[in-house]
């Protein structure tokens, strides 16, 4: 009975062939940020291997698949060119501190309770529509629960980080 009540899809879930995409969101932005950051769990529920090519969405001037690590104390970020992987049976989570959509020239701030829609591009899915909740500046994730910022305008500037 558990594993029927886990395996049921929630309102909010959208279905797009093989995959199940929930828990998109976004965080706030203060006045004048150019970028911002969007996330969202992937499920793939199929036999065969998926990929998120592309984003977009009228709220940025450019929309990217990165990914962001910590190595040795030093935060890299970098845009994933060939996409991100969703293999069969798996679930990916973009999230702070990792995998995350990247919205570069923001034509507005994010501000807490606004609905941004966004098209995804998957391989084999297709466009899917999906919309993020943006939640409050600190938040860790699609609940709100607040949380520190990272203040960007603190850290060293790497080479290749497109921002």
């Amino acid at each position: 009975m558990l594993l029927l009540l886990s395996a049921t899809a929630r309102a909010d879930d959208i279905k797009a062939g093989d995959l199940v995409i929930s828990q998109a969101w976004s965080r706030a932005t203060p006045g004048g940020a150019k970028v911002g950051g969007g996330y969202l769990t992937i499920e793939n529920k199929g036999s065969a291997p998926d990929r998120l090519v592309a984003v977009s969405g009228d709220i940025a001037g450019k929309i990217e698949i990165h990914e962001m690590a910590v190595t040795n104390g030093v935060m890299t970020m970098r845009p994933l060119e060939q996409g991100l992987a969703i293999e069969p049976g798996k679930t990916v989570t973009l999230a702070p501190g990792g995998y995350h959509l990247m919205m570069m020239e923001l034509k507005n701030p994010l501000k807490q309770g606004d609905k941004l829609p966004l098209t995804l591009e998957f391989e084999k899915a297709g466009k899917v529509a999906v919309t993020l909740d943006v939640q409050a500046v600190g938040a860790k994730g699609p609940g709100g629960e607040g949380g520190s910022m990272m203040n960007m305008k603190k850290m060293p500037d790497h080479p290749g980080m497109k921002m």
